[in-house]
């Protein structure tokens, strides 16, 4: 459905000239200087500029979107009614206002910028003001109200309505001060239960113990918020982690500690179980543990590993919030292997396979052995693929090839034997599995040439990799027959 402000000004040529001028909410240049979308992939329009090349948008159907065209963004509102509201009665030459100021203070400080206004190029600024409210039917509601109406909105830009560049998939600029702390916002479902069990309120231990995601909140509240009463929790948050065998290590390693510290004798069996053997006696116990914290368990929060925060926003379901600050983080890295690898794998944990592959793109350009390369160089192709891009995958699969030295000599030592270890099978899953996607599509020249490389890797690889592959090779056989 169309919105009712935009069909006035698309409608009403006088409207439209005063929104332009001197409001700066141009609906003929509704265009932006290059391609963007968002990262939520949530839907992009835009539908007025101003004179300086940037762009209003509609995003996610509703909201509006501010983009400038140096890469600057912001949510101005959350309709386009409410945008043109702050358009004209707050507009861009009002440069002092600040939340500090009371009704009368913003009203004279507005009417001071406005003198400004009408002497330098709006004379009639009162008079195009009061047409335009009235034309478009706006309402007269006090300016400390929309003005805490749009600082409301610049801080709800994350995670929703992060807009990225479609070319390099870099995301554009949000100032600092509307900028989300993902830790604060992961770690307030964990603060609060640990209030409640510290207060002992009825269920809390009970339902803290019982949820894996909660307990990991509670632990790292519990890390940076440290209390000598807390002990009985931590041994049933410990026992809890201990009842329950998953591959993720982290929560119970944490718990451990923040148990062994004390260095409690009757801690001494479970913490025994918890570290697998590690700890044998309290003396030991605080010495590991003091080790432990010093490593990578800390009280500092600040220096606390991103990626921790990160991934705890994934597993509480706000996978939009870990995107936007992964891109960022992404965006912010330059040339360290390490780190683009840690991007690119948890980029890929959230299914965002486009900035994996930019980041796994980075990384491939930084390794310097042929084994580096294409073990780097598979893992590209997987995400290209996951991301669509087939010819990419295909791309990066040659890559590997090279580096392997299938059909040339082999670049270097380290990489001598490729074909007899996992490597070999690695990169002629990814060939097979390339195969499928292209036939699904319906590329036939990239499936069949993939093929071809693939059944040269699967006569070359060790016999047990290609028994293990088999299945996929029949998948693949199969839907080459059907192209």
């Amino acid at each position: 459905m169309t919105d009712r402000f935009l069909e006035l000004l698309r409608t009403r040529p006088e409207l439209a000239e005063t929104a332009a001028f001197p409001f700066n909410f141009d609906v003929s240049r509704a265009s932006h200087v290059e391609e963007v979308h968002l990262a939520s992939g949530a839907s992009l329009e835009p539908i007025a500029g101003d004179d300086t090349g940037g762009t209003f948008f509609l995003s996610g159907g509703a909201a509006v979107l501010y983009a400038s065209s140096e890469g600057d963004v912001v949510l101005i509102a959350d309709s386009v009614g409410e945008a043109l509201e702050m358009q004209i009665r707050l507009p861009e030459w009002c440069e002092d206002l600040t939340a500090e100021l009371d009704e009368e203070a913003m009203r004279a400080a507005v009417r001071a910028s406005d003198d400004e206004a009408r002497e330098d190029y709006a004379p009639e600024l009162d008079a195009q003001r009061a047409a335009l409210i009235s034309g478009l039917g706006l309402p007269e509601r006090p300016l400390v109200e929309l003005f805490a109406m749009a600082e409301s909105a610049g801080r709800r830009t994350e995670p929703d309505h992060l807009l990225l560049n479609s070319a390099e998939l870099c995301a554009y600029r949000l100032h600092d001060s509307y900028r989300m702390c993902l830790r604060d916002v992961v770690l307030v479902p964990g603060r609060e239960a640990l209030r409640r069990m510290r207060s002992d309120e009825l269920g809390a231990r009970e339902e803290a113990a019982a949820d894996a995601v909660l307990r990991a909140g509670v632990l790292r509240a519990a890390q940076f918020d440290r209390r000598e009463e807390d002990l009985p929790l931590l041994r049933l948050l410990l026992e809890a982690e201990c009842a329950v065998r998953t591959e993720r290590f982290e929560e119970r390693r944490l718990a451990a500690v923040l148990v062994a510290l004390r260095g409690q004798d009757e801690d001494v069996p479970l913490l025994r179980s918890a570290t697998s053997g590690v700890v044998t006696d309290s003396a030991g116990a605080v010495e590991w543990a003091r080790a432990e914290e010093a490593r990578r368990y800390g009280r500092d929060i600040a220096s606390e590993s991103e990626f921790t925060w990160t991934d705890l926003a994934h597993r509480q379901g706000r996978v939009e919030h870990a995107r936007v600050a992964l891109i960022r983080m992404l965006d912010d890295t330059g040339p360290d292997a390490a780190r683009l690898r840690e991007l690119s794998r948890a980029l890929e944990r959230i299914g965002d396979h486009a900035q994996a592959a930019r980041a796994q793109f980075n990384l491939l350009s930084l390794q310097d052995s042929a084994r580096e390369r294409a073990s780097e160089a598979y893992v590209l192709a997987r995400l290209e693929r996951g991301k669509g891009d087939l010819d990419a995958a295909g791309r990066a699969l040659e890559r590997a090839r090279a580096a392997v030295g299938l059909g040339g000599p082999v670049p270097d030592d380290d990489v001598a034997g490729w074909h007899r270890r996992g490597l070999g099978r690695l990169i002629t899953e990814q060939h097979l599995e390339l195969v499928l996607a292209a036939a699904g599509t319906g590329d036939t020249a990239l499936a069949r040439a993939t093929m071809v490389h693939a059944k040269a890797l699967l006569d070359t690889i060790a016999k047990e990799s290609a028994k293990a592959l088999s299945p996929l090779s029949t998948r693949a056989k199969r839907a080459m027959a059907g192209l």
